[in-house]
């Protein structure tokens, strides 16, 4: 439960299916969240700039305009936590959603206590990373150092990253996960490291998402994406960065 002398947290629920809107009201309301509703694509947009919810609940399938499309306009403003939902069986539906931006799905019919769970997890890393500034110094007055593996450069002040002499435009998830790879260049990291570096420890979704953000990286750090050389997959364990050079 939120505290009670704590301001609640906004949660905007986008769903047109009213069993399951009815259902997360009450039982979200009864989480200590304050609840906003959209029932449509456009009505999410809407409410979204209206409301500034701190989280957003996001159906797949909805009316005037779908949840991927809903979740690829807020990404090109905002950095707030987004889980998608999705209909049982629609695992394209989890994919498409992740490559746009959102932070984890669930599908349907869920558990109620494994979606307050992965929005208590969502919410916590969204605070820990607005706690952290790029081009904050440390306590000696010193910079980050840049890091360069092959034609792969990475201003961590500027959260910057230029790839063959070109600047990449880069989500703060694709960022962290370049990061983490790169300071460990040559070395193998699990996929379990990698989930816990960039995701956090308390992660509760699956590893499909570490899946996605490996292929959008691939997509802007490869010069082949279906022949990888840097990003390289190491069968069993997980994935090394080598300077491709």
């Amino acid at each position: 439960m939120v505290s009670s002398d704590a301001k609640p947290l906004k949660v905007l629920i986008v769903e047109d299916e009213a069993s399951f809107l009815e259902a997360l009201r009450v039982g979200l309301g009864r989480e200590g969240f304050a609840i906003d509703v959209a029932r449509d694509g456009r009505e999410a947009l809407e409410r979204f700039a209206a409301s500034e919810p701190d989280i957003i609940l996001l159906d797949v399938m909805l009316p005037r305009l779908s949840g991927i499309d809903v979740c690829r306009e807020i990404r090109a403003t905002s950095d707030v936590p987004i889980i998608m939902v999705t209909a049982k069986g629609e695992e394209i539906d989890a994919v498409v959603g992740l490559e746009v931006g959102a932070d984890d799905y669930v599908t349907k019919p869920y558990r109620f206590r494994e979606l307050v769970a992965r929005m208590r997890s969502v919410l916590r890393r969204a605070e820990m990373l607005s706690g952290q500034q790029p081009s904050e110094q440390d306590s000696s007055g010193e910079s980050d150092q840049p890091i360069q593996v092959g034609d792969v450069h990475i201003d961590l002040d500027r959260h910057e990253v230029t790839i063959r002499s070109s600047k990449i435009d880069m989500p703060l998830k694709e960022f962290d996960l370049l990061v983490a790879l790169a300071s460990n260049a040559g070395r193998v990291l699990t996929r379990d490291q990698l989930i816990d570096q960039v995701w956090g420890e308390d992660y509760v979704g699956d590893t499909k998402t570490l899946d996605v953000h490996i292929k959008r990286l691939r997509n802007k750090v490869e010069t082949d994406p279906s022949k990888p050389t840097s990003i390289v997959t190491i069968r069993g364990l997980g994935y090394k960065f080598t300077d491709s050079e």
